[in-house]
C-alpha cells in the first residue's frame, strides 16, 4: 500500500492544478445541487420492534387524521395571586387564544378548551390549553411555530402568567457558533505546531472543503434518500474532526522528509505513502465504528452513520490528493522561516523535544505511570456504575426557556405526571377499552385515568393515563411496565414517554453487539496494521477504558449534580439514552486515529531495526507533538458546545471532550508507552501462521525503504 499510495502522492504533486481543479469542481457541483434540490424535511422518527411504535403504527391505522405521532404543544396560564382561572376576564383571554390558534395553521389537528376538557387545576390557579398537529416537531413551518408562540404573547400582556411548552418548540440546535469556536482555536494550534501560517492553514482549508463536500452532497440527496434535516449534525463534526486530523498528519510528515534532505516531490510522495497508509486505515476504523450504528436497527441513526461515514471517505480521498497538490502550489512557505534558514533544525538536534523527554520518562518509570493511569481513570469511571439512562424532558432546560417555566406551572398546577401523560391504544371493542380503564386504575402511580375514546368504527380506543412523577422518572418507567404486564397483547402503551423509554432500552440492549461489532473489526483491522495480537488488544482495552471514564464524568455532573453549577447544569436527570453507544463511535474513530499515528511511527522504527525502547522514544519525537495538536483541536471542537442552553447538546460536548482528554493523553500517551515498555519484543510478536495468512499492507513503508540509496536528495529547500 506504501509503494501505491507513494506513487498517488508524487502524481497528485505533480500534476497539482488538474488535482485541485477536479475537487474545486466537486465542491461546486455539490453545492449547486443542494442549492437547487427540494428543501429537505425530518424523516419521520420510529423505532421497529418496540410497543410504542406498534401502538403508533395501530393508531395511524385505526384513528387516520389523528396525527397520533405530530407534534404537541401546550400553552399554560397561571392567574394573578388571589385570582382564579374560572373568572371572567381569564375565561376570556382563553377563549382568545384558543380562537388565535385554531386560525393560525392548517398543520394543527386540534385545540380543546381546558374549560370543556377539565384542564383546570382544583384551586383554579392554572390552566392549559392542548394543541396537536399533523407532523412531528421538525416537520412544522416556521409559521405555524410564530402562530403558537404569538398566541402566548398575546395572552402575557393581559395580567396572566403564559407559558408555552411542547415539543412544537422543538427546533435544530444552532451550533454555527461552538463550530467557529473550534476552527479558530484548531487555528492557533496549527500555527504553534507548525510555525507556519500556510503549514496551518492547509489542513483547516481541506477539512472545509471536505465538509462543504459532504454535506452538501447529503443535502442534494435529502428528500431522495429520505435522510432528514438531522442526518448532516453528525457528519459535519466527524468530517471536521477527521479532516483536520489527516491532513495534520500528512503535513507534518512531509515538513519531516523536507527536513531529511529531501526533494519536495518525493517528500510528498513518501508523506503519502507512509502517514497515507496511516490515514487510510485510521479512516476505516471510523467508518467501520459509524456504519456500525446499523446494528442498533433505528433507521434514523443508521442514516447517520451512513452519512457521516461517506463524509470520512472524502476526508481520507482528500488527505491522500488534494493535501499533496497543496503543498506543490505551497513550495517552500510550508516551512516556518526558522526552519528555513536551518537554526530551528540544528536547535532540535541538539535538545530533545517534549515528546522525546516523555517517552524516556515512561520507559524509565512503566509501572508507576501505568498504574497511576488505569488506577485515575478507573476512579473516574466508578459513576458510571450508576448510570440512568433516558431522554432528558423540558424541566431539565434552563429557567429562562418558557418550556421550562410551562414545564414547572404544569407540576405545581396539575403534578408533574402531566409533563408526560402515557397514551394506552386498545386493540378491541367497548369492553375491552373499559376492562383496560379498570385494570389499570387498580395500579399504583396513577394520578388521573381519562375514559376511552373509540373511533369511529368502534374496534379500537385511546386512553390517557396521568402518572404521579415526572416523565423521566424511574417510578413512571415502572409504571409503563405495570400496564404492560397487567394488560394484554391488545392493549398497547405509547406516547412521548413510553416512546422515550423503549428507544432507551433498545440503545441499551444494542450497546454490547455494537460495542463487540465495532471493537472486533478494529481488531482484526489494527492486526494488519501492526502485525502484532498484543497492540491491538492493548488498544481495545485502553479505549474501554477512556469511554467508561468519560461516561463516569457525564454520569457525575449532569445525573449526580457534581460540579453542575461550573458546567451550567440546572436540574439533574438520566444520561441521555444515545450518549453511550453515541461516545462509543465517535470517540473510537478518533482514539483509533492517534493510536494508528503514534504507533505505526513506532512500529516503522522496530521494523526498520530499532530497540523497543528506543522505537517508542521515536515515535513519541516525530509524532507526540502532532498528536498532542489534533488532541487539543478535538478537545477545543467539543468544549464549543457546554456553553449551549440545551441540555442534550451541552451533554454531548462534555462527553466527547473529556472521553477526547483522557483517550488522547492518559490512554495513548502514557498507558501506551508503559505497556509497549513492559512487553518489550513480545508486544510485535505475531504467531508464524496467522503471519502467513495476514495480507502485507506495508503500513511503514519497507518497500520505499529499498528507494533510499537511489532516491533524489537536496541539502536545501529550493521551489521545486
Amino acid at each position: 500500500m506504501a509503494t501505491f499510495l507513494y506513487k498517488l502522492g508524487r502524481t497528485a504533486f505533480r500534476r497539482r492544478r488538474l488535482v485541485a481543479l477536479l475537487w474545486v469542481a466537486l465542491l461546486a457541483l455539490a453545492g449547486v445541487g443542494a442549492a437547487t434540490a427540494p428543501a429537505a424535511t425530518s424523516s419521520s422518527f420510529s423505532i421497529p420492534g418496540t410497543e410504542a411504535q406498534r401502538a403508533f403504527d395501530l393508531l395511524e391505522e385505526r384513528f387516520p387524521g389523528a396525527g397520533a405521532d405530530g407534534a404537541t404543544a401546550r400553552i399554560v396560564f397561571k392567574a394573578p395571586d388571589g385570582g382564579s382561572m374560572n373568572d371572567a376576564a381569564p375565561k376570556a383571554v382563553v377563549e382568545e387564544t384558543v380562537a388565535a390558534l385554531k386560525s393560525g395553521s392548517d398543520q394543527i389537528v386540534s385545540v380543546t378548551d381546558p374549560y370543556t376538557a377539565q384542564a383546570v387545576s382544583r384551586d383554579g390557579s392554572t390552566a392549559y390549553v392542548s394543541v396537536a398537529y399533523k407532523v412531528n416537531g421538525m416537520e412544522l413551518t416556521d409559521e405555524t411555530r410564530e402562530a403558537l408562540t404569538q398566541a402566548g404573547h398575546a395572552a402575557q400582556g393581559k395580567g396572566l402568567t403564559v407559558e408555552v411548552g411542547g415539543d412544537a418548540l422543538q427546533t435544530m440546535p444552532e451550533t454555527g457558533a461552538g463550530e467557529i469556536v473550534g476552527v479558530v482555536i484548531a487555528g492557533i494550534v496549527l500555527v504553534i505546531t507548525f510555525g507556519s501560517l500556510v503549514a496551518a492553514g492547509l489542513p483547516l482549508l481541506t477539512a472545509i472543503i471536505g465538509v462543504g463536500i459532504g454535506v452538501s452532497t447529503i443535502t442534494a440527496l435529502a428528500n431522495v434518500l429520505d435522510l432528514g434535516s438531522t442526518t448532516s449534525t453528525l457528519a459535519m463534526m466527524i468530517g471536521l474532526a477527521v479532516g483536520i486530523d489527516y491532513a495534520l498528519f500528512i503535513v507534518s510528515r512531509y515538513r519531516s522528509e523536507l527536513a531529511d534532505g529531501r526533494t519536495k516531490e518525493e517528500a510528498a510522495g513518501r508523506a503519502t505513502g507512509t502517514a497515507g497508509s496511516a490515514v487510510v486505515f485510521a479512516g476505516l476504523t471510523v467508518v467501520i465504528a459509524l456504519v456500525g450504528l446499523a446494528v442498533v436497527n433505528i433507521p434514523m441513526l443508521t442514516k447517520m452513520g451512513f452519512a457521516a461515514a461517506g463524509t470520512v471517505v472524502i476526508a481520507v480521498l482528500i488527505a491522500l490528493t488534494l493535501i499533496p497538490a497543496l503543498l506543490g502550489f505551497a513550495g517552500d512557505k510550508v516551512i516556518g522561516r526558522k526552519q528555513r534558514k536551518g537554526t530551528e533544525e540544528a536547535a532540535k538536534a541538539a535538545k530533545p523535544n517534549a515528546g522525546t523527554r516523555w517517552a524516556r520518562f515512561v520507559i524509565r518509570r512503566p509501572v508507576f505511570v501505568l498504574l497511576a493511569g488505569v488506577l485515575g481513570l478507573g476512579a473516574i469511571a466508578i459513576p458510571a456504575a450508576s448510570l440512568e439512562m433516558g431522554l432528558p424532558d423540558d424541566g431539565v432546560k434552563p429557567v429562562s426557556a418558557t418550556e421550562r417555566r410551562a414545564y414547572d406551572l404544569l407540576s405545581d398546577g396539575f403534578g408533574p405526571g402531566f409533563n408526560g401523560p402515557l397514551l394506552v391504544v386498545v386493540d378491541g371493542d367497548k369492553a375491552a377499552a373499559e376492562k383496560t380503564v379498570t385494570t389499570i386504575k387498580r395500579l399504583d402511580g396513577i394520578a388521573a385515568v381519562t375514559p376511552a375514546t373509540p373511533n369511529k368504527a368502534g374496534d379500537a380506543a385511546m386512553i390517557t393515563v396521568i402518572p404521579k412523577d415526572r416523565p423521566s422518572s424511574g417510578a413512571t418507567e415502572t409504571l409503563v411496565h405495570d400496564i404492560r404486564d397487567a394488560t394484554g397483547d391488545d392493549v398497547l402503551v405509547t406516547g412521548a414517554t413510553a416512546m422515550n423509554i423503549d428507544f432507551s432500552q433498545k440503545m441499551n440492549d444494542a450497546l454490547v453487539p455494537y460495542l463487540a461489532l465495532v471493537v472486533g473489526l478494529a481488531f482484526v483491522l489494527l492486526t494488519v496494521v501492526f502485525r502484532s495480537i498484543l497492540v491491538p488488544l492493548k488498544a481495545a482495552l485502553g479505549f474501554l477504558l477512556s469511554v467508561v471514564a468519560a461516561l463516569g464524568a457525564v454520569v457525575a455532573v449532569f445525573q449526580w449534580g457534581w460540579l453542575g453549577s461550573l458546567f451550567g447544569v440546572e436540574q439533574t436527570g438520566p444520561i441521555m439514552s444515545m450518549m453511550p453507544i453515541f461516545m462509543v463511535g465517535v470517540v473510537f474513530g478518533l482514539a483509533m486515529d492517534y493510536e494508528v499515528f503514534l504507533v505505526t511511527r513506532m512500529r516503522e522504527a522496530y521494523v526498520h531495526g530499532e530497540r523497543p525502547g528506543e522505537a517508542i522514544v521515536t515515535g513519541f519525537r516525530h509524532s507526540a507533538r502532532v498528536v498532542t495538536a489534533a488532541a487539543v483541536i478535538m478537545i477545543a471542537v467539543f468544549s464549543g458546545f457546554i456553553g449551549m442552553s440545551d441540555q442534550m447538546i451541552k451533554m454531548i460536548g462534555f462527553g466527547l471532550a473529556v472521553a477526547v482528554l483522557f483517550d488522547a493523553f492518559v490512554v495513548r500517551m502514557a498507558i501506551v508507552p508503559a505497556v509497549l515498555a513492559l512487553l518489550g519484543h513480545k508486544a510485535w510478536w505475531l504467531p508464524k501462521w496467522l503471519d502467513r495468512a495476514l495480507p502485507n499492507v506495508d503500513v511503514e513503508g519497507e518497500g520505499l525503504a529499498a528507494q533510499d540509496a537511489t532516491a533524489d536528495r537536496k541539502p536545501d529547500l529550493v521551489k521545486a
